[in-house]
């Protein structure tokens, strides 16, 4: 799976029902590949994966990254159908993910940092192909734009724990790359880490990130409320089948598969009051609302994100516009 004309193989994801596990389970189907995806719905619903619960190359399993006994049966379990289909590819989608929990290091901690060294170990132990680790641009903290994008390669500079305690769900997610680039430079697995500009589906299920909640407070009240801090920011926004696709073209690109990272995300810079119109307009609402209200620390002003890396060595370019997807989150409530 991981050169141009190989089989499609078996692929092992964590997470499974949110929103990038889920369209990454879909994909993988689509194009013939064997998945056994798990998640413990601590932030999604088995509705996420409706569609391909009966097909034939997809299995779930509602297992717990942390439950040592579950992970020991996927272990087994992949190791059974590898005698057919080969090494897997381990994909770690798993993580606390809504901003309500960034604040709450103990909440954030066990599963985007420990579960994920678990199931990279377990990865290797079981002879797998590849590991693709779900990072995210959070890592970039205070120093998120510069002038073409920040790079891969660039220094750093997160907020301290007395500046801000959001950032440590930034530092949990940075550790996971070194975990990664580790495993790959001592010749254990083949992967990668991605680090996605802010995700967003017309299929996701919990209205608390930026666009479905503004999407949703306008269907409903005709207003939205905003942190005082969307009066400056500006943001890049990725639609989830290109940050999916994205994965798939790092996991057949195998001269990419060094252990390093990979930015995935669109040019499209936005503010978040123009974001605001652009979505009351998919909505048909001529003059929406916006309430501002509360302030967050050490919130960017700005993320944007070069992706050369990433488009030099897979291909890899992003299909759906911010006007296109928009469009599509607002066509499931119209």
């Amino acid at each position: 799976m991981s050169g141009a004309g190989k089989k499609p193989g078996l692929c092992v994801i964590s997470g499974v029902t949110g929103m990038t596990g889920s369209e990454l389970a879909r994909q993988l189907v689509r194009r013939g590949s064997r998945v056994v995806g798990f998640d413990n719905f601590f932030a999604s619903s088995i509705a996420a994966v409706e569609d391909i619960l009966d097909h034939p190359l997809f299995t779930f399993w509602e297992y717990d990254l942390n439950h040592e006994g579950q992970m020991e049966r996927l272990a087994r379990q992949v190791r059974a159908l590898g005698r057919e289909w080969g090494p897997a590819v381990y994909i770690n989608c798993a993580a606390v993910v809504h901003t309500e929990h960034f604040y709450h290091v103990e909440r954030t901690f066990d599963t985007n940092v420990l579960g994920m060294r678990r199931f990279l170990e377990q990865a290797i132990a079981e002879g797998a192909e590849i590991f693709i680790n779900c990072s995210t641009s959070e890592v970039y903290s205070i120093a998120s734009w510069r002038e073409g994008g920040v790079r891969e390669s660039d220094c750093l500079q997160l907020a301290s724990a007395e500046h801000s305690q959001r950032t440590s769900y930034a530092a949990g997610k940075l550790m996971t790359e070194f975990f990664m680039k580790d495993a790959a430079d001592a010749g254990k697995i083949k992967g990668c880490s991605v680090r996605f500009a802010n995700v967003y589906s017309a299929g996701e299920l919990c209205p608390k990130h930026i666009i479905p909640h503004i999407l949703h407070s306008l269907k409903r009240d005709g207003r939205v409320e905003l942190l005082e801090n969307s009066r400056r920011n500006r943001r890049t926004f990725l639609y989830n089948t290109d940050s999916c696709s994205a994965v798939l073209a790092l996991i057949d690109a195998e001269d990419a598969l060094d252990g390093t990272v990979y930015n995935a995300a669109t040019q499209e810079e936005i503010s978040i009051v123009d974001l605001t119109a652009l979505c009351a307009r998919q909505l048909n609402i001529p003059n929406p609302e916006i309430v501002f209200r509360g302030w967050r620390a050490s919130d960017p002003e700005r993320r944007l994100l070069n992706t050369d890396k990433l488009r030099t060595r897979t291909g890899w370019a992003p299909q759906v516009s911010l006007e296109q997807g928009i469009r599509l989150c607002a066509g499931r409530l119209l």
